[in-house]
Formats: structure tokens, C-alpha cells, sequence
């Protein structure tokens, strides 16, 4: 089928706007927004459009297709039932601006979810508002930047990154105008406390890390930074991409950190990709509570059972300080009921998540690295790397040396044997990186095949590596071309 732009199907075909409400409606509209010329939109019938839409689904690979093992942005199943429960009356037509006592069940699953949240982290108070990971991380540095500037510390302007940290952490620490410090790693890819001792100072306001950290490995001494950092008077923050692996298990609070980030479009199956829709809640302790986004779910006893029937009548909170709202509405509200279904659905057997899933990476590693040749596992040799969290990093190195093979090419290739490419060269301390994770989601069976196929790459002709995809709609493109040349807007537009 081609462009829908190029396509005008049958004479008379297709779907027309409706006339207006009333007449001289047209001129109500400023002129300098009128158009000049009728838009040249594309004229099909049902159809033919249902036809378009297919054909573009076929383009593109998603988890529905196939195993998709992007690490650190964990693409799982997300059930089906959820979408049952979010499109239940009474959840998926209610406007944001309803008044409270039209929506008293929703306000129930909010606070429920930030309850659920603030427990299973550690934390005091949770805002559901932040609707990306990314805007849940700026909105707990700027918790943190107002609480600074309240205690009188406002001179405080540095904030400390791990080398090996998600890029959007330095990227939120700079939006809110701090200066970021990146550390060094270790060389068993862990944190440097000496680093970490050698960085604070007077002036440190935050330090950010995700524990596990990107490698996919535990780091024992996240208390010790904790303790250097508080005693420099700075906060630590918790980047919650990596929450999946030590849910149930162990949480933020207890290894020290005062705010946190979660990723309900990640950790609680929330569908990802595609630019979202995400939800990235926040939790901070009590000292941090007061500045939180606005607004939060909260409630008070009634008498006679409340409008739900449990004795309490919810509503929306401003935190006496908030610093203010980070998007127009209360939060996601379709994230956060699927991922309230999630919970709801597993409750006390959620560690059970975090068990597959660190199962899963360790059984997978382990298959690949049996039968490997021209490839190291990571972190770097010499260190403890017999056991890993929810995913792990290979590098290749070794194979792009003997044979010419990058890492870029083994992902590329991968899409012609049915699977997304794991993420590539992040982080950036690994050479060559492919980072895998696997999910709590995925069957034995779908992982040594996953295996086998990953070692039958390694072993080809290394022509037909660095040439490939062979078998998809698209084959491989000049990207630095495509990177210089960037086409945003359709023709038809200009």
C-alpha cells in the first residue's frame, strides 16, 4: 500500500467534518487562523483506512510481537485485564476538572497507589502528578532545591552522578541549575566511595543513583554514600529505573535515600514506548513531604461510610510549600489504575517480580556466556560478575577486534531473527555495550531460544552481520545522514 498522502481512494469516499453548530460559526474563528486552502488530507473510505493502519502495525515491532529485551527500560506483558478494569465506567470519561464527589472512587485507587508506593519504597508521602520518569526526577530535585533554599542552604548548587548513570539524571540536576559532578566508577563497576568522599562538600545538594546500578549489579555500599553524603549535608536521590529488581526485597528508605522516582510504566506494567504514556510518581521522606507537586490524593472520616462505602471522603491536598504542579492535571490516570491493577492483582507476592525477573537475567547471561566466543560479560574482568540483578551488559569488544562485528551490528542483526535489539552502547563505561534484560515476563523456553539465536549471530559470516537487517520492511539506513538531515514535517504541511 502506499503513503496514505498518495492515496484518494474512490470518488465521494472517505469521512467529512460535520457542518458547524451554527451559522456564521466560521467567522468566529480570528482570521490569521483561517486556512487558505481546504487541507490536503487524504480521502479513503473505512476500509481502506483500516488497511493503512494495519499495514503501518506490520511496519513496527512492539511486545506483542515479539521478545523485546531492552535493558534498563524494561518492556514486559502488560496484561490484558488491565485495560479491562481502565475502561470500566466511571474511570475512562472523567474529565479533570470534576468536582471531588463525582470521583470519589478514583480518589480512592490514587491514594491507595501512593500508599502502596510510599510502603513498598520506603517513603513518607507520594504525588502521583509527574506523568514520565524524567519529570518525576526534576520534580524531586526541585523538592530537594526548595528544602535547601528554605533551611537557609540555597548556596548549595552541585549535585553528583556515577559515571555509569541514566542520562536524564544530569540532565534534570542541570535543568534546575545545578552543576552536575560525575564519579568515577570502581573497577568491579560499582560505586567509589573515596570518589564519592573526595566530591561532597558544603556546596553538595543531591547525589543521584539507581541501585541496581545500570550494569545490572547490587551496590552493597549504597548505606556508606548515604551516610557520606548526609554528613556533607546533601540529600540522596533514587532513580527508580531499576525498582524491579529489589521490590519486596529491600527498598530506597532503608539504604538511605530521601526522595525517589518510580516508573509505573516499567516496574508495574504500565504499556511503555512509543514517547508513553508514562507516570513517573515521586516519594520523599517526611522532612521533603511539604514541597511535593500538587495535588495529592488524601482523605477524612465521615460518618456513614463515605461516598465508597469505607468510611472516608477523599479529596485533593496542596502541600504547604508544593512547588507547584508539573503538568496540567492530578497524574496519569490511566497509568496509574493499570498499574493499581497490577498491584492489586499480585499485593504481597510482588517480590515474586523481582525473583523471576533477577532469575531470568542470570539464567540468560549465563546460556549466552557458556557458549560465547568474542564476547565479555560485564563489569570489567576481574571483578565478581557470576550473578547480576534484572539485566546485564556485554561487551563486543573482542569481536569487533577479531572480526570487524560492532555491537551495532549484532542488534541490527537480531531484528532479522524476530527480536528488538537490547539497548545499545549505554552505558557508556562499557565498550560496545549491549545491555539485556529479560523481564520477569518471559518463559524459559523463549529465553534459550533468545539464547541460541544470539550465539548462532556471533558465529556468522561476519558479512552478513554487518549488512544486516536483511529481513525487515527497512533496511539498514545511513544514520548519520539521517541524523543530519532530519525530515520533521510531512510535504503536504509546509
Amino acid at each position: 500500500m502506499s503513503d496514505i498522502y498518495e492515496f484518494n481512494g474512490a470518488a465521494g469516499s472517505g469521512w467529512s467534518q460535520p457542518p458547524p453548530m451554527f451559522e456564521g460559526a466560521e467567522k468566529t474563528i480570528p482570521i490569521s487562523l483561517r486556512r487558505s486552502k481546504l487541507p490536503e488530507w487524504p480521502r479513503a473510505s473505512e476500509p481502506e483506512l483500516v488497511r493503512h493502519y494495519t499495514w503501518l502495525s506490520q511496519r513496527n515491532f512492539g511486545i506483542d510481537t515479539g521478545f523485546y529485551p531492552l535493558g534498563s527500560c524494561t518492556m514486559k506483558h502488560n496484561p490484558r485485564v488491565n485495560e479491562r478494569i481502565v475502561n470500566l465506567p466511571g474511570i475512562d470519561r472523567i474529565h479533570p476538572l470534576q468536582p471531588e464527589h463525582q470521583i470519589q472512587g478514583l480518589l480512592a485507587i490514587f491514594f491507595e497507589m501512593q500508599e502502596m508506593l510510599e510502603i513498598c519504597a520506603g517513603m513518607d508521602q507520594v504525588t502521583l502528578q509527574p506523568v514520565a520518569g524524567a519529570q518525576g526526577e526534576f520534580a524531586a530535585i526541585r523538592c530537594i532545591q526548595e528544602y535547601h533554599r528554605d533551611i537557609g542552604e540555597g548556596h548549595r548548587d552541585k549535585v553528583i552522578v556515577p559515571d555509569s548513570a541514566h542520562g536524564t539524571n544530569p540532565a534534570s540536576a542541570a535543568m534546575c541549575g545545578y552543576e552536575v559532578i560525575e564519579i568515577p566508577s570502581g573497577s568491579d563497576g560499582r560505586l567509589d566511595l573515596d570518589a564519592l568522599g573526595a566530591a561532597v562538600g558544603d556546596d553538595t545538594a543531591a547525589m543521584m543513583v539507581t541501585n541496581p546500578n545500570t550494569l545490572g549489579i547490587f551496590e552493597p555500599e549504597i548505606a556508606q554514600a548515604a551516610e557520606i553524603v548526609h554528613a556533607a549535608g546533601g540529600q540522596m536521590y533514587y532513580d527508580g529505573a531499576n525498582f524491579n529488581a529489589i521490590l519486596g526485597k529491600t527498598d530506597p528508605g532503608r539504604m538511605g535515600f530521601d526522595a525517589v522516582h518510580y516508573n509505573l510504566h516499567k516496574t508495574f506494567s504500565q504499556p511503555h514506548g512509543g514517547g508513553g504514556p508514562g507516570s513517573g510518581p515521586i516519594g520523599v521522606k517526611s522532612h521533603l513531604a511539604a514541597y511535593l507537586p500538587a495535588p495529592v490524593a488524601d482523605r477524612e472520616e465521615t460518618e456513614g461510610g463515605g461516598i465508597v462505602g469505607n468510611g472516608f471522603r477523599y479529596f485533593w491536598r496542596t502541600p504547604e510549600k508544593s512547588i507547584g504542579k508539573v503538568q496540567q492535571w492530578h497524574g496519569n490516570a490511566g497509568a496509574v489504575i493499570r498499574s493499581w491493577a497490577f498491584y492489586r492483582r499480585y499485593g504481597r507476592e510482588l517480590e515474586k517480580m523481582s525473583e523471576h525477573a533477577v532469575l531470568n537475567a542470570n539464567y540468560l547471561r549465563h546460556r549466552i556466556m557458556q557458549g560465547a566466543e568474542g564476547v565479555h560479560a560485564m563489569p570489567l574482568d576481574g571483578a565478581p560478575a557470576d550473578v547480576v540483578k534484572h539485566e546485564f551488559t556485554l561487551s563486543m569488544t573482542p569481536l569487533k577486534d577479531a572480526v570487524g562485528v560492532s555491537g551495532k551490528d549484532v542488534a541490527k542483526r537480531l531484528l532479522d531473527y524476530g527480536y528488538m535489539s537490547p539497548t545499545l552502547y549505554f552505558p557508556m563505561i562499557v565498550p560496545e555495550c549491549l545491555m539485556i534484560e529479560p523481564t520477569e515476563t518471559e518463559s524459559k523456553e523463549v529465553l534459550d531460544k533468545f539464547a541460541k539465536d544470539f550465539l548462532t549471530i556471533l558465529a556468522e559470516d561476519p558479512e552478513i552481520v554487518t549488512t544486516a537487517p536483511h529481513d525487515t520492511k527497512v533496511r539498514r539506513v545511513d544514520e548519520v545522514l539521517a541524523a543530519r538531515s532530519l525530515v520533521l514535517r510531512h510535504p503536504l504541511t509546509d
